[in-house]
C-alpha cells in the first residue's frame, strides 16, 4: 500500500537494523505494551533481529512496516496464527507518536493490511492489550474490536491484566 506520505510493506531479514531501532523505540515509548523489556531487547544479536524480519512473509504470519518517503520507519504491526482453533492474532502494534491519529492514517493503513492478511487465515482477528493502555483500546474500538471479557496476567507484571479483544472479519 502506498500513500503520499508512507508505504506499507512486509519486513525482510535485511531490514534487521530498522526493525531493531523501531522495536527499541516502541519499548521506550510504551513499555507495558510489549512482552519484553528494553534490557532484553538490547541484548539480542543480529541473528534474532534478522529472524524477526523474516516474519514479514512467513507461513501463517505477517509482519509489516510503515516507512516514510524519506526512509524513516514510523510504524509496524504483525499477525500470526498459533493454531487453527485460536486463529489470527494481532501483535507488535506501534506507530511513532508524530504519526498517530487519523489525519495521516498510519494506524488504519497497517491495521487494514493485517486484517486483509487475517481474512486469508480465518474469520476473526484477536488481540491482547494492557489494561492501562487506554489510547490503544480506544483505537481498537474505533476499528471495530470488542472486548471478549477474557483476560490474562501480563507477563512482565502479573498484577496487571492483558484484555482480549476481537474483530469479526
Amino acid at each position: 500500500m502506498i500513500t503520499s506520505e508512507f508505504v506499507i510493506r512486509p519486513t525482510a531479514d535485511d531490514d534487521w537494523q530498522e526493525i531493531r531501532e523501531l522495536r527499541l523505540e516502541m519499548i521506550r515509548d510504551t513499555p507495558t505494551a510489549y512482552t519484553e523489556t528494553l534490557e532484553s531487547a538490547l541484548g539480542y544479536d543480529e541473528a534474532e533481529w534478522r529472524m524477526r524480519g523474516q516474519r514479514g512473509a512467513s507461513g501463517h504470519g505477517v509482519a509489516l512496516a510503515a516507512i516514510t518517503e524519506s526512509g524513516r520507519w514510523v510504524g509496524t504491526m504483525a499477525g500470526f496464527v498459533p493454531d487453527a482453533e485460536t486463529g489470527a492474532i494481532l501483535v507488535g502494534v506501534y506507530v511513532s507518536p508524530d504519526f498517530r491519529g487519523t489525519r495521516i492514517g498510519v494506524t488504519d493503513a497497517l491495521l487494514s493490511a493485517v486484517e486483509n492478511w487475517a481474512r486469508t487465515e480465518c474469520d476473526q482477528l484477536t488481540l491482547h492489550v494492557h489494561e492501562d493502555n487506554i489510547r490503544a483500546r480506544k483505537a481498537y474500538e474505533r476499528r471495530g474490536f470488542v472486548p471478549t471479557g477474557h483476560s490474562a496476567a501480563y507477563n512482565l507484571d502479573p498484577s496487571k491484566q492483558e484484555l482480549e479483544m476481537v474483530k469479526a472479519l
